[in-house]
């Protein structure tokens, strides 16, 4: 290899580190560190003594109970949002809707997908909270009082319903490149093969959709878990999740122990990680189909 040639690599090689430089400038500086950060500081004291008690304390009945019913949550909008999704997606992949419809959809998966935090907190409660639109309508046009059936935007069914107007989005957006990747050929020759709709769907379709449909469910509870924003918006601390519960520790509103805390947060990075993990998993054997 000539030394102009040699040159020119080397000039590229620059080059294209320094285009992904700032990619991974950034996320040493907010992704890693901030983790590895939290993650010695759950093994501390405040004083700087290192110990296993924050560790053991996350075993208490609190915080145990946050854990589970942050779990309930993330499972409920995630089989929720997943089952919606998957049917809305068949609908616009396979289910021969206009084309305007598709598109329109994916748009505003893609902008919902996106839409969580205060401001859809704030749409929620001004839809279905006491006061709401839609809870005034039903009672004063049909005289149905909503509240009188036990229902609470501020609950753990107000929640999941809440998390599921952008968990709906998420799996519609990842799911539809599975359903455009299943081939025409493989319906045809289990139609010449005699096989039923049914048939087809129960050992054909789903076989090959379900390492998508399990990794973008998984995919659903890692991003519920994790979400705080729209969660204390909507129920401040009148529902025991554990981003709440993480927030105030880390602010000193519950026991002055910042290291609970970053305990706290290596119980989700666990969480969320596993399930990003077997994600990624399920994701590579599903790509298989695609090829």
């Amino acid at each position: 290899m000539s030394t102009a040639s040699t040159s020119f690599i080397d000039r590229r090689t620059v080059v294209d580190w320094l285009g992904i430089a700032p990619f991974m400038i950034f996320a040493l500086m907010f992704l890693i560190i901030p983790t590895l950060y939290l993650v010695s500081g759950a093994f501390f004291t405040p004083d700087g003594q290192f110990t296993f008690k924050n560790i053991a304390d996350l075993f208490t009945p609190t915080i145990m109970s946050a854990y589970w019913i942050s779990i309930k949550v993330s499972v409920a909008s995630s089989l929720g949002g997943a089952l919606i999704g998957f049917f809305l997606a068949w609908a616009i992949v396979l289910g021969g809707v206009p084309s305007w419809i598709r598109s329109g959809l994916l748009t505003f998966s893609g902008v919902a997908s996106n839409f969580a935090g205060v401001p859809l907190a704030f749409s929620f409660l001004a839809t279905l909270g006491r006061t709401g639109l839609v809870t005034v309508l039903l009672r004063d046009w049909f005289g149905f009082n909503l509240y009188s059936t036990g229902f609470n935007i501020l609950s753990f069914f107000g929640l999941t319903i809440t998390y599921m107007f952008f968990q709906i989005p998420l799996m519609v957006l990842i799911l539809t490149p599975a359903l455009d990747g299943m081939k025409k050929e493989w319906r045809e020759a289990s139609e010449i093969l005699g096989a039923s709709t049914w048939q087809y769907w129960r050992m054909v379709a789903l076989p090959i959709l379900w390492p998508s449909l399990m990794g973008t469910t998984l995919l659903l509870f890692a991003n519920a878990f994790g979400a705080i924003a729209t969660a204390y918006a909507l129920t401040g601390s009148s529902l025991n999740i554990v981003p709440i519960l993480l927030y105030a520790q880390i602010r000193g509103d519950v026991l002055h122990n910042a290291n609970l805390g970053y305990a706290l947060a290596l119980g989700m990075i666990v969480i969320t990680g596993i399930s990003n993990i077997l994600y990624i998993l399920l994701r590579m054997r599903a790509e298989r189909w695609q090829k």
